[in-house]
């Protein structure tokens, strides 16, 4: 892992023909509470969609359980047609039945029904990645699989990522087509996946880690807020920056609801932890074995 005084190369290139800016956009929090129906302020969502842009961001992560089909539809609604370069990524391999609520379903049934929807509500005729949200136990992995290589094959995925995944997903993935991402939760306080990003690293795979930091960590915020007070950051922005610096090929994508804090994860660039911050943050959670 990067252990850099600075911050790494400001982008990564997915697939080796998409590059995008390290700090993406998560498009889960412009939903309702619980990540179900709309969002409680409609003009805000599209307000900050519509401020990714200006800033300097071109990769959106989202999927079609956000909602469910909420988040995707405000994105079209907020950018179509689409800036030059921005990269759009959605998931499927999840149902919704109500608020927080995530069943598994990655049948080739599904997936064709989810891929189909997000293409007719994005308003693409390919989506550049699509990721599966998650490997579903009670379908042969097989099955998942050779639909997403079909589906690739047929032009209505230019790349496909995996999520929730260990390193013997991945290889067996690559039987199949080609893993281009990884979205695990990852954090300072959570290394359960060093492996698998070092795999990734190694293999040129990008790595989008999702929760980013647990605010209900006291004791992490503690050391957090000891390292942003020095450089005159949020506990947030400090989190974000360890993760930048740790590995060049993390991309992150926090999610916001609120301009002012889009405006505020951008600024994460700017803190530049040096060699002490980074032992004391790597301190905080040691990488599992």
């Amino acid at each position: 892992m990067s252990n850099e005084t600075e911050t790494s190369a400001k982008t990564f290139n997915i697939g080796g023909d998409l590059t995008v800016n390290r700090v993406g956009y998560g498009a889960m929090r412009i939903t309702g509470k619980g990540i179900w129906g709309p969002p409680k302020d409609h003009n805000e969502s599209i307000r900050v969609l519509k401020r990714t842009v200006e800033l300097g961001i071109n990769f959106i992560d989202t999927a079609d359980s956000y909602g469910p089909n909420v988040s995707e539809e405000l994105i079209a609604e907020a950018l179509y047609p689409y800036p030059e370069g921005l990269v759009i990524g959605t998931k499927g391999g999840l149902l919704r039945t109500g608020p927080d609520e995530w069943p598994v379903d990655a049948s080739p049934e599904h997936l064709k029904e989810a891929l189909d929807g997000s293409l007719k509500r994005l308003k693409l005729d390919q989506i550049d990645l699509y990721q599966l949200h998650r490997i579903d136990p009670t379908v042969p992995v097989e099955k998942t699989f050779e639909f997403l290589k079909q589906a690739q094959a047929e032009g209505k995925i230019r790349h496909i990522g995996l999520s929730e995944v260990g390193i013997d997903d991945i290889r067996k993935a690559q039987d199949y087509f080609e893993v281009v991402s990884v979205q695990n939760m990852y954090s300072v306080d959570n290394r359960k996946w060093e492996g698998v990003l070092e795999f990734c690293e190694e293999n040129d795979i990008a790595f989008i880690p999702w929760y980013p930091l647990n605010a209900g960590n006291v004791a992490v915020q503690e050391k957090l807020q000891k390292v942003a007070q020095k450089h005159d950051a949020t506990v947030h922005q400090v989190a974000l920056s360890w993760l930048l610096q740790h590995s060049p090929n993390i991309l992150l994508i926090p999610g916001t609801s609120s301009v002012d804090h889009l405006e505020e994860n951008m600024k994460t660039t700017e803190v530049i932890l040096d060699a002490e911050d980074i032992d004391e943050l790597d301190g905080i959670a040691p990488p599992v074995s």
